[in-house]
């Protein structure tokens, strides 16, 4: 069976990555509308968070964003398997990078430095991979959630290993990410706009609580790195914009903040960019589930026994 799924998945990736990405981003979409209609789970909770996050647009604006949301998470997900296996010279057109002089490799003394940059669920997310093309002198590096199919997952992380980004399991690849995280240069993207489960910090995102993960918190303040906020819009038909925001402070007056401070800010940054968008988000997700983390809401980010790599 997992020869199969792998064939089949070797099958759809070689025919997309045959066609030019203008013509795969049109089947994408063409796929989302179709799966907007098809799809009635995801399209219950995609309503359910747009409605409550917008409380003051009517329902046909609603619905129509739900619509284009759909067709760009088709568009997304195909254009990602086509620019997986572009060079960085043929994909140079179709994507751009602003803000990339905030996020400097040196400090002031002239000394090497790592930073952390708290990505989320944006346009084609997978090209965030690409900031290393774009911002010179580090080692890009992510984490993920290997594919329960572990053919079909050799195959996602045999695309994603072409950006020249290096890429660590969140649940086996903590020690890893940890020694990695001791050299200088690196740039490291976590995604942090997601439920986080019983181990994240209550945090308001549209102004009700959900679980956020610590992890770009944890990391900055753990490694002394600088912590951006970095957002990817669809500005065109497979054209997208990479915006790195300004350094997030990690400390005052000398004095580390604590992590809910700082996921705060990250949230923030969150917020106004689906606000800026809001057909460019991952509305499918319910990022505001209930669990036991509304009564543990422990903060844990500075506490040497905490594990980041855990939480990414």
């Amino acid at each position: 069976m997992e020869t199969i799924f792998y064939a089949i998945g070797w099958t759809f990736v070689s025919a997309l990555q045959a066609l030019p990405l203008r013509m795969v981003a049109r089947i994408g979409r063409a796929g989302g509308a179709i799966a907007y209609f098809l799809d009635a789970r995801h399209r219950k909770v995609a309503l359910k968070n747009m409605a409550r996050c917008f409380p003051e647009k009517p329902a046909a604006e609603i619905t129509a964003l739900l619509k284009e949301n759909f067709r760009r998470l088709g568009e997304n997900y195909a254009s990602a398997v086509k620019t997986s296996s572009m060079s960085a010279e043929a994909i140079r057109p179709h994507l751009s990078f602003s803000g990339c002089d905030k996020v400097a490799k040196f400090r002031e003394d002239g000394t090497p430095q790592s930073r952390v940059i708290a990505i989320g669920h944006f346009g084609n997310f997978e090209l965030y991979a690409r900031f290393g093309d774009f911002v010179t002198g580090f080692k890009a590096a992510s984490t993920y959630r290997a594919l329960r199919q572990p053919s079909l997952n050799r195959l996602m992380q045999s695309m994603r290993s072409r950006s020249g980004c290096q890429f660590f399991e969140r649940r086996t690849g903590a020690a890893a990410l940890k020694a990695a995280m001791a050299d200088t240069g690196l740039l490291l993207g976590l995604l942090a706009d997601q439920h986080a489960g019983d181990t994240g910090i209550k945090l308001p995102f549209f102004g009700r609580d959900c679980s956020t993960s610590a992890a770009p918190a944890v990391f900055a303040l753990r490694y002394h790195c600088p912590l951006h906020t970095a957002i990817c819009y669809r500005v065109g038909l497979a054209k997208w914009h990479v915006e790195a925001g300004d350094a997030i402070p990690t400390a005052i007056d000398g004095e580390p903040r604590s992590s809910a401070d700082i996921m705060r800010d990250v949230n923030a940054a969150y917020e106004a960019g689906i606000r800026r968008d809001p057909a460019n988000w991952f509305w499918v997700h319910n990022r505001w589930k209930p669990g036991k983390w509304r009564e543990r809401a422990v903060d844990r980010a500075a506490s040497p026994e905490s594990d980041p790599a855990g939480e990414a």
